[in-house]
């Protein structure tokens, strides 16, 4: 009974990990293949129904000059002398969009190790990365909405001053804070209440 229950789960034990270990170097195998399809599907799903009918009819037509132009295309050095990113076909984007979503303007982060970042939106989204996240850290400051466009290391340790000051402020003193009432119902101060107990003239 239980030794042959023993050895049947033992087989099957090795019969899944050998399927495992097919699987895995199966995976291995296909990995490349998968991730060229992944490609191509994402930049399928961001053309433009022009473009997929153009496509189509292309693949449906003789293909054999369209993959001589290709190859051209391919062997051809992309002309870009202003450093204009690249779009997702491989080609520079247009210098009056470029100009436009202010990609041309550096902005440098000293708490992030002088990192650059190119453009208002990558600047402004960079205060939720990591690399952001950080640098405060490392700062010792917590990283805030209240920090949010500081970029020097000294502004940040002059504005973690301030609030903690202020906080300070805003604390509650019980010395001089705290009120007492006598028994003729008028409010005192903590020390002039204790003072007045003392003497006893309450």
């Amino acid at each position: 009974g239980k030794g042959v229950d023993k050895e049947k789960s033992e087989r099957l034990a090795r019969e899944i990990m050998t399927l495992e270990f097919q699987l895995k170097e199966l995976g291995e195998h296909v990995a490349d293949v998968l991730e060229a399809t992944k490609l191509q599907m994402q930049k399928k799903q961001s053309r433009t129904t022009e473009e997929l009918q153009a496509e189509m009819e292309n693949e449906m037509g003789d293909e054999e000059p369209e993959s001589e132009e290709s190859d051209d295309e391919m062997e051809k050095p992309i002309y870009n002398p202003k450093k204009v990113p690249l779009d997702w076909t491989g080609k520079p984007i247009p210098y009056w969009l470029y100009k436009l979503h202010g990609l041309n303007i550096e902005y440098k982060c000293e708490i992030c190790g002088n990192f650059s970042y190119w453009g208002p939106r990558a600047f402004e989204r960079h205060f939720q990365e990591w690399r952001h996240a950080h640098g405060m850290r490392c700062l010792k400051i917590p990283n805030s909405r209240a920090f949010h466009n500081i970029t020097k290391i000294q502004d940040a340790l002059d504005l973690m001053e301030r609030l903690k000051t202020q906080l300070s402020a805003k604390e509650f003193d019980a010395q001089n804070q705290e009120e007492f009432e006598d028994a003729s119902g008028n409010v005192l101060s903590k020390k002039t209440y204790q003072d007045l107990l003392r003497q006893g003239l309450l």
